[in-house]
Order: C-alpha cells, then sequence, then structure tokens
C-alpha cells in the first residue's frame, strides 16, 4: 500500500525550522516515520511544499520518493498527490510529526481498514495520552465512548478521493499516538520517549 508523508507545513509553533527535519536523537523527525512505513512494507511517498525546500533535498538525497505539492493546504495536497500518481487503491496518508509511531502500529492499522470494508478509515487515541499536546487536544471527538484525539494516521480510498467516503474509526489505546510534535514541550517529550527506548536496547 502507497503511503503518504506529508511534510509540507512550516512548523510555526514549534520554531525550528522545517519541522521534518528537526532531530531527535540525532535523526530527523521525518525519517522516524518513513521507517514505520517501511517496516510495515509500505510503498512510501512524502509529500512536499515550496515550504519545505531542505526536507525535498534531504529526501532526494536519501533517496525517498518524493511529491511536490502545491501548498494549498493538508487535504488539498493529499488529494493533488492521489490525483497525479494515479492511485486508485487504498492509501494510507500520515502526518510526518508523529516520531514514535512504529511498523507494528501501521501494520494494525491496515488490518482493521481490512476487516472493516469501508471506503476509509480514521485513526483515533484516547485524549489521555494526549495530556502534554495542547493542540492536538483542542480537537476532540468522542470515539467508542472514549475522549479521543486524531492519530494523525488515515487510510483513504484513491478512486474517490474527490468524495466524501464512508469512513470508520479506529481508536488504539497506545502510548506511542500521543506523541504529536507541535510544540518545544511536544518535542522533549518525544525525544525523552524514543531516547529511552534506544538506552533500553542498547544495554
Amino acid at each position: 500500500m502507497l503511503a503518504l508523508i506529508l511534510a509540507g507545513g512550516q512548523g510555526s509553533r514549534l520554531n525550528m525550522g522545517e519541522k521534518p527535519l528537526v532531530t531527535i536523537c540525532g535523526r530527523p523527525m521525518i525519517a522516524y516515520v518513513i521507517d514505520a512505513f517501511a517496516d510495515a512494507g509500505c510503498e512510501i511517498m512524502v509529500v512536499s511544499s515550496p515550504r519545505t525546500p531542505y526536507t525535498r533535498n534531504w529526501c532526494r538525497a536519501q533517496g525517498i520518493d518524493l511529491y511536490a505539492a502545491g501548498a494549498r493546504g493538508y487535504v488539498a495536497d493529499i488529494v493533488e498527490a492521489v490525483t497525479a500518481l494515479g492511485e486508485a487503491g487504498p492509501v494510507f496518508t500520515s502526518v510526518s510529526d508523529i516520531p514514535c509511531i512504529r511498523g507494528e502500529i501501521v501494520e494494525r492499522i491496515r488490518d482493521a481498514y481490512i476487516s472493516a470494508g469501508t471506503d476509509a478509515l480514521a485513526t483515533w487515541v484516547p485524549s489521555a495520552l494526549c495530556r502534554g499536546s495542547s493542540f492536538r487536544a483542542a480537537y476532540q471527538e468522542t470515539v467508542d465512548g472514549v475522549p479521543a484525539c486524531p492519530a494523525g494516521v488515515n487510510i483513504l480510498l484513491g478512486a474517490r478521493i474527490e468524495e466524501e467516503q464512508e469512513e470508520s474509526r479506529l481508536l488504539l489505546d497506545e502510548p506511542a499516538l500521543g506523541f504529536n510534535v507541535n510544540t518545544q514541550d511536544d518535542l522533549a517529550r518525544a525525544v525523552r520517549f524514543i531516547c529511552a527506548g534506544k538506552k533500553r536496547h542498547s544495554a
């Protein structure tokens, strides 16, 4: 399945330059997201914009496929990319600022999509896991009776990308999805989570 990693935003709230390239434990944030989808067997396409020229250069240097969108907005860039690429089947879409995501989480989302049988699937995470991110907490809804925030990972049917699609909702009680980096406080939390995990594995 194709995975579109959206990396065209300015990251103005974080105020550290192009957000996808902000480093965590020595690696750009976007690299963690790319690795998760690659580990799940997805074909990767980074969707950049004129606002993220250094991210484009990094992708080219890493040999990562790239689509240069027009920066008309998150949803508009997805529609543009899917249409231009001629993708008719299901397509993952993901923000590039959830660096704690792992391949096994991507696989769970894909399996849930297949089981649901709907055109689209939206992934949610309990808001209790997002308490450190005031920006994300502003977008709460109730999913399966639980206050939840969007996880930033969805699946859409390419053939109907310009239409409203029947959507199932998947609530994942997964701490790794609670780290959405929009502020320096969010970044500090993600650094602690990722770097602590690296230390445990190297011990």
